[in-house]
């Protein structure tokens, strides 16, 4: 396939070659970038609104400073497609989120241009902060230059590195990419004229020399003086907290203007006296219509047509998603139950809220990226006796595991965790895998944990989680969509720790946790066209396990073989625990824990990936095999002895 003409670009395979043009080139530059970008993306899916919007911005950077010398960290790392095919790595820009190719973030081990990997949000100036401040240590000039989104800057961490910021000196710029709060007044000639004006060496020196003269005054009037510059250029430019932080603000500015990005950048990087905050107002999608009049769609994409903007989001109908089912179910809850409410951390339609939402606006909360904050918030409302859901992905719950466990698992309150994107997350990678909720929620006191294996199940689950007010429970789900199977009209209610038995044999036993339960039966039928009979349980519930259940099934077969997409620490680690303290291991009983391996498996489609991890039915089936293939051979040497 032939790409666009980019004549300007194909001149520039790294940063230096982009130095050597002239201030009159970047205008075209920029737009041929933001060619390849849309063509790239439209070939392989991807992030692509919040990439379109930091074009002329990641042009500018590069262009200004040193890198790599001078260290360039963005934020989540979600729009850094520009800066990949600056960086070197223009001729694999259609491998993007593939097995074996780029990554859809900013990665360490990919790039000396990327110093710091991300994917998830409001990292960026604490780990900017720390390259500048190491490099202050040292003595070397190099800058840190963090790049961060409006919206991550609703996460407090934002904030905590922002309060420590002046031990950098000079050498910390922060770039605040304002693409969608407007948090600030309107962009045009006369805003971008006093940035540059204030990041100028005249202003600098003279607002150094003010400081200066009034010191001289009574401590008083230097104060009044100091806090009326300051206040008179907060209320022109909305730089009051940034100043307070210990920032010198800069902005707004055009993000898109070349001629206003270069001269301030530019005044930065020669004049900075102190830490420095760049207000960039851009606009997401911009230069492709289609991303510019839907920027929620726009934002992530499957594979599109560049000409008609449509995008190949394989055939139509099929089953639902899980997070639609469990938005959708959880307003049916909701019409007759006016305690449930629903809090979501800036995912409202990754997670289904938005369904619930649309039904129920006064009882959806949008907390933005503030997961801590989510989570506690929720807690304020289950102790004063609402029914939150509070549903996060399984990778973002991550960041508030400290007010899981002291907000609400030690003072017992009945807070329910949706937890979507739970497993394997396919082309998302190792930063959006949901791998470990399993382990850090079933190990705590209180808490109940289960998982669907369908969206039947999905749906029963959450009915369950509503209606359980003794203490807090989870449930875990999947990304994409559900198997197929009817959706009950009449949600059941579960009991609290029961399995199921899906398949009776009498050889193997295969206990599953979750979706990989159409695996197992797979892998029953596989073995029975062996001679093996096998049993399949959907145990539903890790946390408290079905002690029960599982006791007959070890004591009934030979082997017994654990199923779960989750990591070490998870139903396996659970049901050897429940075995040996019940003694039953002392009979030779044959268990085999199968999860996800202890490694951070990197991006490609699905099935790779579980096939990958031996968690698909010829991986289950070989398991089984090795273990009575031991279970032979340990019998044949008892009788030789």
């Amino acid at each position: 396939m032939v790409g666009p003409n980019t004549p300007l670009l194909d001149t520039v395979n790294y940063p230096a070659d982009l130095r050597k043009l002239k201030p009159t080139q970047l205008r075209q530059f920029a737009d041929e970038l933001r060619t390849e970008v849309i063509d790239a993306v439209g070939q392989t899916g991807g992030h692509l609104g919040s990439g379109l919007g930091v074009v002329e911005l990641t042009a500018a950077i590069h262009y200004v400073f040193n890198t790599p010398e001078d260290r360039l960290i963005w934020d989540v790392g979600h729009q850094c497609y520009p800066h990949k095919i600056i960086t070197g790595r223009r001729d694999r820009i259609r491998t993007l989120r593939q097995g074996g190719g780029l990554s859809g973030f900013t990665k360490r081990s990919e790039s000396e241009y990327d110093p710091f990997g991300a994917a998830h949000s409001s990292t960026s100036i604490s780990a900017a902060l720390g390259f500048a401040v190491a490099n202050k240590m040292a003595g070397k000039p190099g800058k840190a230059i963090a790049v961060i989104g409006d919206g991550a800057m609703s996460a407090g961490m934002a904030y905590e590195a922002m309060n420590n910021a002046a031990a950098a000196g000079n050498r910390l710029v922060v770039i605040l990419n304002d693409n969608d709060m407007s948090i600030a007044p309107p962009v045009g000639g006369l805003s971008g004229y006093l940035a540059r004006l204030v990041s100028s060496s005249e202003y600098l020196g003279l607002r150094k020399f003010a400081s200066k003269v009034t010191a001289k005054l009574s401590r008083r009037l230097h104060g009044a003086t100091e806090k009326a510059e300051e206040y008179a250029r907060g209320m022109a430019m909305g730089g009051t907290l940034f100043e307070e932080l210990g920032f010198y603000y800069v902005g707004p500015i055009d993000g898109h203007n070349m001629d206003q990005l270069i001269p301030v950048l530019e005044n930065v990087r020669d004049n900075a006296q102190g830490p420095v905050l760049i207000h960039c107002v851009t606009e997401k999608g911009k230069g492709y219509k289609f991303a510019e009049e839907s920027a929620d769609k726009y934002h992530g994409v499957a594979k599109f047509d560049v000409i008609s903007g449509k995008q190949d989001k394989g055939p139509g109908g099929g089953p639902p998603a899980y997070q639609n089912v469990f938005g959708e179910t959880l307003a049916k809850l909701a019409d007759t139950d006016p305690r449930i409410c629903a809090i979501t951390a800036a995912m409202p339609s990754g997670t289904g809220v938005d369904k619930f939402a649309k039904a129920h606006p006064d009882k959806a909360f949008d907390v933005g990226i503030a997961e801590q904050h989510g989570v506690t918030f929720a807690a304020g409302l289950a102790a004063q006796g609402m029914r939150p859901f509070c549903a996060i992905y399984s990778t973002f719950l991550q960041r508030a595991y400290d007010q899981v466990v002291h907000d609400v698992a030690i003072q017992n309150l009945p807070v329910r965790f949706a937890i979507d994107r739970a497993g394997l997350v396919g082309a998302d990678g190792a930063t959006h895998a949901g791998s470990f909720d399993v382990t850090y929620l079933a190990t705590l006191p209180n808490m109940v944990v289960m998982s669907p294996a369908d969206e039947a199940e999905l749906v029963h689950m959450t009915y369950t989680a509503a209606e359980y007010d003794d203490g807090p429970i989870a449930f875990r789900y999947p990304r994409g969509n559900g198997t197929g199977v009817a959706l009950p009209e009449v949600p059941e209610k579960l009991e609290i720790g029961k399995g199921r038995l899906v398949r009776q044999g009498t050889k193997v036993a295969i206990l599953s946790l979750g979706t990989r339960l159409q695996e197992a039966l797979k892998a029953a039928d596989k073995l029975e066209a062996k001679g093996l009979s096998a049993t399949v349980a959907d145990l539903r519930f890790v946390k408290p396990l079905d002690d029960e259940l599982i006791r007959k099934l070890l004591i009934t077969h030979e082997v017994a073989v654990t199923v779960e997409e989750a990591a070490v620490g998870g139903l396996g680690a659970h049901v050897l625990t429940m075995a040996s303290d019940e003694g039953l291991t002392d009979a030779g009983l044959k268990i085999r824990t199968m999860r996800l391996p202890d490694m951070f498996q990197d991006q490609d489609k699905p099935e790779l990936q579980y096939a990958e991890a031996g968690l698909d039915a010829d991986g289950i089936v070989e398991t089984v095999l090795k273990a009575l293939r031991h279970n032979s051979t340990s019998v044949e040497q008892g009788a030789r002895a």
